[in-house]
């Protein structure tokens, strides 16, 4: 299994990114928006502007890695500040890649799994 090794720290980038960008256009936003090195190891993480699309950017010894979710019938669930960053534990983001809230876990759409559950409501 590819991924962040434990203690990573993970970051949510706050607001919508375009995400056309690729790994030099994210590393660079890291840079410039965050004031960040994004070659630290640590995990970044974007959303795009309709809330079902996110990339995740972290840097490993032999180069940078990006990974790419696109949610069928939810969207992920962001903060509403437009600016900045927060902080992640590996299983809020195990959550957040899942569809689940991660501010307090339950799912956000129907699960592939269970087709007869009840569509949650809106409010």
């Amino acid at each position: 299994m590819m991924g962040p090794v434990s203690g990573t720290r993970i970051w949510l980038v706050a607001g919508f990114t375009d995400l056309r960008r690729g790994i030099d256009g994210l590393s660079a936003l890291v840079q410039e928006r965050l004031e960040a090195n994004p070659f630290t190891g640590e995990v970044y993480i974007f959303r795009g502007r309709s809330g079902n699309k996110v990339k995740v950017l972290w840097a490993t010894p032999e180069g940078m890695c990006m990974f790419y979710k696109r949610l069928n019938d939810c969207r992920f669930v962001w903060p509403q500040a437009q600016n900045g960053k927060v902080n992640l534990s590996s299983a809020q983001l195990s959550m957040l890649l899942e569809g689940i809230d991660w501010r307090s876990p339950r799912r956000t759409g129907l699960s592939p799994q269970d087709p007869d559950r009840q569509q949650p409501s809106r409010v």
